[in-house]
């Protein structure tokens, strides 16, 4: 599937520590560095020093 792993979780530990960009289903858009995940791929970002935790059944996209 891609040099990062075969499933969406071994993406996201590949990218904890790295810049992502993240998608919402209403079309709103974050950035910031991936500090942490869940099984249930809820997100926790941070961005300079605000920390945004973003529920994972309303994400659409993240790109490392």
């Amino acid at each position: 599937m891609s040099e990062n792993g075969n499933r969406p979780l071994d993406v996201l530990e590949t990218s904890v520590g790295e810049s992502v960009t993240i998608q919402l289903k209403d079309g709103e858009r974050y950035e910031g560095e991936l500090v942490g995940y869940d099984q249930h791929m809820n997100l926790v970002v941070e961005e300079d020093e605000d920390t945004t935790i973003i529920r994972g059944d309303n994400v659409v996209t993240i790109r490392p």
